[in-house]
């Protein structure tokens, strides 16, 4: 299949060729006839893209703050890279698709539908069924490639909640302004288009508005006080997209007292109290396309809201849209500016910078349907051979992958056969740019190839247990990153799948093999007595609904996170735990919905014990991490893996580094040469199942404390 990229370090678009995405559970995979270049959203990313880093800079002064949050942490070659990194990671674009369903993997759709979803610009594209609507026999596709984009103008409709006979002001008569018209005048509503294109200003009186034209000089706010026949507007909907704060101010001033301003678009913020004030006016700021909009339960879940209680879901929202375009209240005919084929995409998107009339741009997908489902693209000319060496294949293409796994393993030597993703242009991507010979989307295909002797598993938490124990059994080496596993159940299954194998299992607990805790564990072998142990891990916040803090995907942050910890101070202690202890912060249930503020206690056989405070609530510009080591009237202070002080330590005063090295190629180095020596794994397995399964007990405890 294809796909369209754009690097947002560039500006530049690329058709990726790369192999058919998977359809997870609950999924559609459609084949793609149609898609609808959404002029505003997508023209704003190319911008962005096109501008220099000052000008990115200014238009996320949010992002900066952060860049200058983790420069003072982390140091400015680790921030530098890290802000390189996130630039040159290619994202997909695209949210308006029609095709016809080619595997249904979920109740209430057929092979066969023609549906409209909010795929991306792809020839194949899998999308849960909350995001799908079918399409009804008499809307063609093109017409209904406007159903996702509509829904947003929609579902600021519902916000403002128009009645028969008011009237209402569409600020900015793009793609979407020109939609809500429509949809306001199908509601009974008179309608004043503000505007500064006449083109678009005419299509608006094409579809019964009044307009006023802000390049002609015409006074918007005097505009809608006379179109309201003095009363002032009953409700603005603001579908501009402007950094002035300008048409929030003239919405505020055009309204009647208790009007209704909704912000659909994007605008500054910058609100006069006065305005909003003497009128009691209410705002509004609309949420894409309806309820269920980023609830990972609704969108990836497929849990649907009662209609009773939630009358209008986003994917309610489409069939309305489609509903209006069957019946004709809806036109969007004169809206379509270009047709272009899906193999001339860059063009599509060159017209975006070029013409700023371009308004509906369609994509017509044509070719053959077949080879869109290819599993595997080539990447490489020749065939990676590499006598003596790590053959690897990489499961998961994610932002840790491409950015520190990938570069470790091809820094230390490794034969980089395959790589897979579940949506498979992420594959491609990095595949490409690290030099595999193969991307593909069938993980079972690379565990069972008899070329790979070795697998990099680097995906989401919940599978990492599954796919451990069937590269194991498949008689693969494996290098898991962490956590091996979320459950008791599925630790027993990996040594299980180990035990049987006789190949090398690897967990990815990096920071062991940092340098700086190299120097530690060196110096610290001259200490026969006991060690004291105090680590903090200052973690940021994460939201409640992020994966990683689901139980069931993530595992939580103590097993996704704070493992590395626990495998830290068992390697620098040196000896087995024997007992473990853990405290969670607050006692309300709200409290205890994540577990992202924990203290955790551990003793060890040899009389050592440790506390590591993992917290969640410290300020950003705090160092994420220090390790402080108490032993024999001698103490070790690690900060931020950069900085290594000794206190009273003979010939041992500093270890500073000009950049963060949290040991991620060393690691990969380690487990490398293990393989292709045939010598013993960095880590024993024994060690790894010792703090798999404490950190698992954990995870248990913290959320026992309720």
């Amino acid at each position: 299949m294809r796909q369209i990229f754009q690097n947002l370090a560039t500006g530049s678009s690329e058709l990726v060729e790369a192999p058919a995405p998977q359809a997870p559970r609950g999924s559609l995979m459609i084949d793609t006839t149609v898609s609808l270049i959404s002029t505003g959203t997508e023209r704003m990313l190319v911008d962005f893209g096109n501008s220099g880093m000052i000008a990115k800079a200014r238009s996320q002064p949010e992002k900066v703050r952060q860049i200058l949050n983790k420069a003072a942490t982390d140091g400015l070659i680790t921030t530098v890279d890290a802000v390189r990194s996130k630039l040159g990671q290619p994202i997909p674009l695209g949210y308006c698709n029609v095709g016809v369903v080619h595997d249904a993997a979920a109740a209430g759709f057929n092979v066969g539908d023609r549906v409209v979803s909010n795929g991306p610009h792809a020839d194949v594209v899998t999308v849960p069924r909350n995001l799908c609507a079918k399409i009804p026999d008499n809307v063609s596709d093109e017409a209904a490639s406007f159903t996702v984009v509509a829904s947003i103008g929609l579902q600021g409709l519902r916000l403002a909640q128009p009645t028969l006979g008011e009237a209402f002001v569409v600020t900015g008569v793009g793609l979407i302004g020109l939609l809500t018209v429509q949809m306001l005048r199908a509601q009974g509503c008179r309608v004043l288009a503000i505007d500064l294109d006449a083109a678009k200003l005419d299509l608006a009186r094409s579809f019964g508005a009044e307009t006023c034209n802000l390049a002609a000089g015409e006074d918007p706010v005097a505009s809608g006080i006379a179109f309201s026949r003095g009363h002032g507007v009953d409700g603005v909907i603001v579908t501009a997209t402007s950094k002035s704060s300008d048409p929030i101010t003239q919405a505020a001033r055009m309204c009647r007292k208790r009007g209704r301003i909704v912000l659909v678009g994007v605008t500054g913020l910058e609100l006069n109290r006065a305005d909003f004030y003497e009128k009691e006016l209410s705002f509004q700021v609309s949420c894409s396309y309806g309820p269920g909009r980023y609830d990972p339960a609704y969108e990836g879940g497929g849990q649907d809201y009662p209609i009773g209680f939630v009358r209008w879901t986003e994917q309610r929202n489409f069939e309305a849209v489609l509903d209006m375009l069957a019946s004709g209240a809806l036109d969007v005919t004169p809206l379509v500016s270009h047709r272009v084929p899906f193999d001339e995409a860059q063009r599509a998107y060159q017209l975006l910078s070029t013409d700023k009339a371009a308004l509906g741009i369609l994509l017509t997908y044509g070719h053959a349907v077949e080879p869109r489902h290819a599993r595997i693209v080539t990447l490489a000319d020749k065939p990676v051979t590499a006598a003596g060496k790590a053959m690897v294949g990489f499961i998961g293409a994610g932002n840790y992958a491409s950015r520190m796994l990938i570069p470790a393993f091809k820094a230390s030597g490794a034969a980089l056969h395959s790589i897979a993703s579940a949506g498979g242009a992420n594959a491609v991507v990095h595949g490409r740019r690290a030099g595999f010979a193969q991307a593909t989307s069938d993980t079972d295909g690379l565990i069972a190839n008899p070329e790979i002797n070795a697998v990099a598993i680097v995906t989401r938490h919940n599978s990492h247990a599954r796919l451990t124990a069937q590269a194991l059994r498949a008689g693969k080496h494996v290098f898991v990153e962490k956590p091996l596993a979320l459950t008791h159940q599925e630790l027993q299954d990996v040594k299980a799948a180990h035990a049987e194998s006789g190949t090398h299992l690897m967990v990815g607990f990096n920071r062991r093999f940092a340098p700086q805790v190299q120097t530690m564990k060196r110096l610290l072998a001259s200490v026969a007595a006991p060690k004291s142990f105090v680590m903090v891990m200052c973690a940021g916040a994460v939201p409640a609904d992020h994966w990683t803090q689901d139980p069931a995907v993530g595992g939580g942050r103590i097993i996704g996170e704070a493992c590395h910890y626990i495998d830290l101070m068992r390697f620098l202690a040196g000896s087995p735990i024997t007992s473990v202890q853990a405290r969670r912060m607050g006692n309300t249930v709200a409290e205890a919905v994540t577990d992202d503020k924990a203290s955790i206690t551990l003793g060890f056989e040899d009389g050592s014990f440790g506390t590591i405070h993992y917290l969640a609530n410290g300020g950003a510009s705090f160092a994420k991490e220090r390790v402080e080591v108490f032993a024999g009237g001698r103490t070790l202070q690690l900060h931020n893996f950069l900085t290594l002080r000794g206190f009273n330590w003979p010939g041992f005063k500093k270890q500073n580094l000009w950049r963060q090295d949290k040991g991620q190629r060393a690691c990969a180095a380690a487990f490398l040469k293990a393989v292709e020596a045939g010598g013993p794994v960095p880590i024993a397995a024994t060690e790894l199942f010792e703090v798999a399964k404490v950190t698992i007990d954990v995870a248990e405890i913290l959320r026992a404390q309720t």
